[in-house]
């Protein structure tokens, strides 16, 4: 069976798109649809096994791949895999920067290694990917990029190293987005929700044992798929999301709309400041909730 994908067959027929992190879970899906799509995927990530791996698995469904290992914070590195893909491929079409990585701990027990690594994993990395890419060629023939955030628009709790670097990406987003509209280079960003992908695989027992429990508190009531993902970053390096940039696409089942779906401790009540004299009470004198003012 081929990829089911809903777009036109052909549609990146003659491109060339690398995409990090595309040995494993989202950026592995992603990949194999660009490529069921006519585009010549580069995967990148540091580990090669996995790389090849999943360009074995779109070869044998009738795509091009290629592997080229790579440590997104390692400026080196990415300039490396930059001038690989351009020798061997002779364009970059577009950028999915997938790659990144966090770690479940509160803030407080973070060490200054744990931070850094996780900053320069998610934040580092799309930042010099992306300029890479675009002074070596997109500068002068356009292009489009997508960066992979996550849905933290209330915070992130457990997770406060990775919200801050995805927050932060966000950003750059937007202000690549309009420096780079000069060179015909369209930047957008999606934040997937809870995806039922391989990347749970990375959590200790215990956790992936909690994060199962969570989709009674997603509106939709279910985990979303990693083809729901790679077929909103598929249309917004598409013709059709011409006119779309600066963007950020939330595919989480409208999870950001409702309540946060870490539960977080019970602690001290912190106490209230009743510096108004004739301030009206929260409950009147028979118990009952007040109405009027936030």
């Amino acid at each position: 069976m081929k990829y089911q994908s809903v777009f036109r067959p052909g549609l990146f027929e003659g491109r060339v798109a690398i995409v990090t992190g595309g040995g494993t879970g989202i950026g592995r899906c992603i990949a194999h649809e660009l490529a069921a799509l006519g585009a010549k995927v580069v995967l990148a990530s540091r580990t090669l096994e996995k790389l090849q791996k999943t360009q074995k698995e779109i070869e044998a469904d009738g795509g091009l791949a290629d592997s080229i290992v790579c440590n997104i914070r390692i400026e080196a590195e990415v300039q490396n895999l930059v001038a690989q893909t351009l020798e061997r491929h002779g364009r970059i079409d577009y950028l999915v920067n997938n790659g990144g990585g966090q770690f479940v701990s509160p803030i407080e027990n973070i060490s200054l290694k744990g931070w850094n690594a996780v900053i320069e994993t998610n934040l580092t990395g799309p930042f010099l990917v992306s300029k890479e890419v675009v002074t070596r060629t997109m500068a002068d023939h356009g292009g489009v990029i997508v960066n992979m955030v996550a849905e933290m628009s209330r915070g992130m709790p457990m997770m406060g190293h990775s919200g801050a670097a995805r927050a932060a990406v966000v950003n750059l987003t937007k202000t690549a987005a309009l420096e780079w509209a000069q060179y015909g280079v369209r930047v957008n960003a999606v934040a997937p929700g809870l995806i039922d992908s391989s990347g749970f695989e990375s959590y200790p027992p215990p956790v992936q044992e909690a994060l199962r429990s969570l989709p009674k508190e997603i509106p939709v009531q279910r985990f979303g798929t990693e083809a729901e993902v790679a077929s909103c970053v598929t249309f917004l390096l598409s013709p059709a999301a011409a006119y779309v940039t600066g963007a950020t696409f939330a595919v989480d089942g409208a999870s950001s709309l409702y309540r946060h779906a870490f539960q977080l401790p019970v602690g001290r009540t912190m106490p209230a400041y009743q510096g108004f004299h004739r301030g009206i009470p929260l409950a009147d004198a028979d118990g009952g909730p007040q109405g009027g003012g936030v």
